[in-house]
């Protein structure tokens, strides 16, 4: 275990910015980007609006920028007495690569909080006007993603066995992939939503068998979910009223 420097009282907030709409950030992110002095944030996955609204006197772009350069940013204005936020899209729990950032900044004596934020995958199921879980039809959700130059080898295969709810992060460049690889019936329903919340969304509906072509048709290449699964059928077959209505 890598040893803790001891503590300096100065501290980073990592803050999830929410899917898109600027709406969709929490109440205490929202205050904390306006009141930073010290803005990193992910580049155009936050909504610029959300940049904007902050009084930060320095606001940064982190695209292109190193693991240790953010976090040389990070210690320096936080051990200068600066508030210092660094802003996710999403919620920074998923692929949000936080916990080296924290794990250098602990090391090097700055505290750190994080503050969720809504994700990506909530918004696409708001979008679809569908719950990820759904009584008869699926119980659970599988979160993941394909391999690629970060991910030697997936699991996508082995969890569409299990008939649940399957969400699938950074794919959109891969989707004859994702879906040539699914084990699924190839009738069962798939959507792709893209930019979900965002001012310009588009969702693409159809099946595991015709879901890539009907979005590549659409236009969408990047910055996409692909959502697996009976939930996402307008049709839900084999829902069962939920006992709250009995």
């Amino acid at each position: 275990m890598k040893k803790k420097s001891a503590g300096s009282g100065a501290k980073v907030w990592f803050v999830g910015a929410g899917p898109g709409d600027p709406g969709l950030i929490t109440v205490k992110g929202q205050e904390l980007v306006n009141t930073a002095d010290v803005l990193i944030y992910a580049g155009s996955l936050v909504n610029p609006i959300l940049v904007e609204r902050s009084r930060a006197a320095i606001k940064k772009d982190s695209w292109g920028m190193h693991l240790n350069e953010m976090v040389d940013a990070l210690e320096e204005y936080a051990k200068a007495g600066k508030k210092a936020v660094r802003l996710h899209s999403g919620d920074p729990a998923l692929y949000g690569a936080i916990v080296e950032q924290m794990e250098r900044l602990e090391e090097r004596g700055v505290d750190v909080e994080v503050v969720p934020g809504v994700s990506s995958l909530f918004a696409a199921a708001a979008a679809l006007r569908t719950q990820l879980t759904l009584r008869g039809v699926s119980e659970s959700v599988i979160v993941t993603r394909p391999a690629g130059k970060t991910l030697k080898k997936d699991q996508i295969r082995e969890f569409s066995l299990l008939g649940s709810t399957m969400v699938i992060f950074l794919g959109t460049e891969k989707l004859e992939e994702i879906t040539g690889k699914l084990a699924c019936p190839k009738d069962t329903p798939a959507a792709v939503v893209y930019h979900a919340s965002w001012p310009d969304q588009k969702i693409v509906r159809g099946t595991v068998a015709d879901i890539a072509a009907k979005a590549r048709e659409a236009g969408i290449e990047h910055t996409a979910l692909l959502l697996v699964g009976g939930v996402v059928g307008t049709k839900k077959e084999g829902h069962v009223t939920s006992y709250l209505y009995s």
